[in-house]
């Protein structure tokens, strides 16, 4: 805020200055004071001219700048505001949440068009403008009169007029069975086949059809597109040549690289969505979704050119059933495969560009984070064309160099092979991490037969502060990480840790029973920030020792199965830690010392902590059963309740009371759309999901690890809008693609 703490000093004569030097400048202290209250004067001055306006605004001021406009605020905004966005407050949260929900009640772009949307009132084009600029979800709107099937005048030879006498003659017309592209866009956002008249309501809560002649939807996809660059590809067999576009070995479905629209009134089409890429649509416009800066790309032996497209064969590739001809290339963009045929057959191997779906940033990913190098720091930079070719030979260069702390940048999402091992001394910092927009792989293997070939991490004891640890941004598969010996902390953020080491082709983990950290006889505080890892198992002295603290928010912790041990110690004894869980998803059972906090958490199998008398567990999702200190609105306790007070005041018979709560329990349980890591909609709260999941978080948003994407709230946002700037007489609804 002080911006110049000698300012007023500077402005004295320089006698002054040299007499207040010689009295220990109690003169240029005191100036300081008062130059630092000029420059909150000054500050406040400046931002009262920002608040004129939308986009620079103090948040406080948005409903004032909206109530101008008549722009209507959602519900909460001010309880946002009101609450106070100091980490831990009334209403919890961190200030950053509490910012990003902000914005979602009120979006400031939103505000900024609404004259200028109300001159567009009644448009298509308006509906998926709002749906960016409101709930930031690309979207296509479709008027479903204009899809009721008809019967046209037979005055008029089949071709129908509308209300301007102009001709009509595919209005409401029979699809044609001949057609294989409008075939293959059949039940979709795109759909160009008529409809009989469907009685639900395109904004209905339980069931949404729309096809009336007053139905309008709103075809909306949730998960964003989210490139890899030249990356290789997997060799499933090297006798016929077989690969897939994901590192895994498992089957990815390539996704379209949304281009932005030309213009405000252009509808979307699907090269403006980040749709799922069809055979039958590659087929027909391959130059449209192939080629550098495309949707993907294939290079063949390390060679600057990719493929051409004339060697390119769209086909369906499952089961490995299709033979390729000689000298061809054959992709199947909805299982994510290439096939190679004789004469194209790669020697030196393969690499990709693609692009895949998500919901959000996290695990590895070329998406970009924040970022910040420690000013003692040496970075030693891994890639092609760097100084160095292999991670342990940059950590070896560090070991040579004496320095206390390092930095090692992967700069290329490439693959490596090679095996890690991290031997630390006190006082020292070591960080892995991915380059801004890489997503290195490290592919842990079968380096040594007689012992695990992990990514260890040992600290060494002696005189000084424990060593330090982070990784940020990287893909690890093949292995899990073990960390022994004295560690001062282990940070692990935006990292993917494949549940099960790795995949099979459907998305199968190959072994589901191996964890993907160990923590053995280690002192490590573990930190677990926007990532997706498997089992954690603790292996320590429990007499002697202090349980180990570990930290997860916004992460993906998957044990492969919800009867499967996610965090435990050997032989699903309780492990010896302390967990403080933030809006997590935990996918298997946990047991613990104790449970200090676990707030907007979603745990899919049982929960055991040792000690009950310390921590809480507030607004999450607790299965039936469960051990744990005291809890405050979670579910399904809550539903319970509601039952019994039923009772209570007569509403319902008593003797219904075991019935009903089971029923109620088995209601809210939290269901996904997937939980197999790799699959597009893995971690993704399904539609149907129960209310008191899909917005039983405090704020209102949804429980788990996708939390922070405010999706209730961006949906309501939208909703209103929708309301407001519909055609007059129309029927909106939000259909979610995916």
């Amino acid at each position: 805020m002080n911006r110049e703490p000698d300012g007023l000093l500077e402005l004295l004569p320089q006698w002054h200055r040299l007499r207040d030097a010689e009295a220990g400048e109690p003169l240029r202290a005191l100036l300081a004071v008062i130059a630092e209250q000029v420059d909150l004067v000054r500050s406040g001055v400046e931002q009262g001219y920002e608040d004129w306006f939308i986009e620079t605004c103090s948040d406080w001021a948005v409903p004032y700048l909206g109530d101008l406009v008549g722009y209507r605020i959602l519900p909460g905004y001010e309880e946002v505001l009101t609450t106070g966005l100091s980490p831990g407050g009334p209403g919890g949260g961190t200030a950053a949440s509490r910012r990003r929900l902000a914005a979602r009640l009120a979006p400031r772009r939103d505000v900024a068009e609404t004259v200028a949307n109300r001159r567009r009132k009644g448009t298509l084009a308006l509906l998926e403008q709002l749906s960016a600029s409101v709930a930031e979800w690309p979207a296509r709107a479709v008027e479903f009169s204009r899809l009721l099937s008809a019967h046209q005048p037979v005055r008029l030879l089949g071709a129908g007029r509308d209300a301007a006498g102009a001709a009509r003659p595919a209005r409401g017309r029979l699809l044609d069975v001949r057609d294989g592209s409008a075939l293959d866009l059949l039940g979709g956002a795109f759909d160009p086949a008529a409809h009989t008249a469907d009685v639900r309501r395109a904004g209905s809560a339980r069931r949404k059809s729309g096809y009336t002649p007053a139905g309008v939807g709103l075809f909306v996809w949730r998960l964003g597109a989210y490139p890899v660059t030249h990356a290789p590809a997997y060799c499933i067999d090297r006798a016929r040549n077989l690969y897939t576009f994901s590192i895994l070995g498992n089957d990815s479905p390539l996704v379209v690289k949304p281009e932005p629209e030309p213009s405000p009134s252009h509808l979307a089409t699907l090269d403006d969505v980040p749709a799922f890429i069809r055979r039958r649509q590659l087929a027909d416009r391959l130059t449209d979704h192939y080629g550098p800066g495309r949707s993907f790309t294939i290079w063949r032996d390390g060679g600057d050119e990719p493929v051409p497209p004339a060697d390119i064969v769209v086909a369906d590739l499952s089961g490995w059933h299709y033979r390729p001809r000689r000298g061809q290339v054959v992709v199947d963009p909805e299982l994510g495969r290439i096939a190679f045929g004789a004469r194209t057959a790669p020697r030196h191997g393969a690499w990709v560009s693609y692009h895949y779906a998500f919901s959000d940033d996290t695990g590895g990913g070329e998406y970009p984070r924040e970022r910040d190098t420690p000013p003692r720091a040496t970075v030693y930079r891994v890639g092609p064309d760097g100084p160095h070719e292999r991670i342990m030979d940059a950590y070896e260069q560090w070991r040579s160099d004496g320095g206390a702390e390092a930095v090692i940048e992967i700069t290329h999402s490439g693959a490596h092979q090679e095996q890690l091992d991290f031997d630390l001394s006190p006082g020292e910092r070591l960080e892995v991490r991915a380059a801004e927009g890489a997503r290195p792989v490290i592919r842990l293997l079968d380096w040594y037969s007689n012992r695990p070939d992990a990514l260890n991490i040992h600290g060494n004891p002696g005189d000084g502060p424990p060593p330090r640890v982070v990784l940020d941004g990287l893909l690890v598969t093949g292995r899990g990480i073990n960390v022994t010996g004295p560690i001062g902390s282990v940070v692990i953020r935006h990292c993917t840790l494949v549940p099960g080491w790795s995949l099979e082709p459907r998305c199968e983990p190959h072994s589901p029973q191996e964890p993907s950290l160990v923590l053995e006889c280690t002192t490590a505080c573990v930190e677990i920030e926007r990532s997706v890892l498997g089992t954690i198992e603790v292996v320590g002295d429990e007499a002697g020792t202090d349980p180990l603290r570990i930290h997860i928010s916004d992460s993906v912790l998957d044990a492969t199965g919800s009867d499967r041990e996610a965090l435990s110690g050997p032989e699903c004894r309780h492990a010896h830690a302390v967990l403080h869980a933030h809006r997590t998803t935990v996918i298997g059972e946990v047991h613990v010392h104790a449970v200090d906090i676990a707030e907007d958490t979603i745990f899919t199998g049982r929960v055991s902590a040792a000690r009950r008398g310390i921590g809480c567990v507030r607004f999450s999702y607790v299965p039936p059963g469960s051990r744990t200190p005291r809890r405050y609105h979670c579910q399904p306790d809550g539903v319970r309740a509601a039952v019994r007070e039923r009772a209570e005041k007569g509403e319902i018979d008593r003797k219904d009371v075991p019935a009903l709560q089971d029923a109620e329990t088995a209601r809210v349980r939290p269901v996904f759309t997937s939980v197999r890591y790799g699959t597009p909609a893995y971690g993704q709260l399904a539609d149907g999901c129960a209310p008191e999941i899909g917005r039983g978080a405090e704020d209102g948003s949804e429980l788990g690890a996708f939390h922070e994407l405010f999706q209730p709230q961006r949906e309501d946002s939208l909703r209103a809008r929708l309301e407001e700037f519909s055609p007059a007489g129309t029927d909106a609804g939000i259909i979610h693609v995916t």
